[in-house]
């Protein structure tokens, strides 16, 4: 193998990476940025409040974007 196909091979696995997990971390900003803005709306600033809508968050997204991450990973 040469330097050039591992080079090659490498960037494809970077790419796959980024496309495989772009939509739950979408998912998960937008969450976050809105409970961070209902946050400061109200001004309750409690630090665990995040993590349960953005733990649901995520596994909507594995439900909805499974199948395109899945077939992402064996193509």
């Amino acid at each position: 193998m040469d330097p050039q196909h591992a080079l090659e091979i490498g960037q494809q696995a970077v790419y796959t990476v980024l496309l495989t997990a772009a939509p739950l971390l979408a998912c998960s900003l937008c969450v976050g940025l809105t409970v961070a803005i209902f946050q400061a709306a109200t001004q309750v600033h409690e630090m665990t409040l995040v993590f349960v809508p953005k733990i649901a968050a995520v596994m909507i997204g594995i439900v909805v974007f499974g199948s395109f991450m899945l077939r992402m990973v064996l193509e």
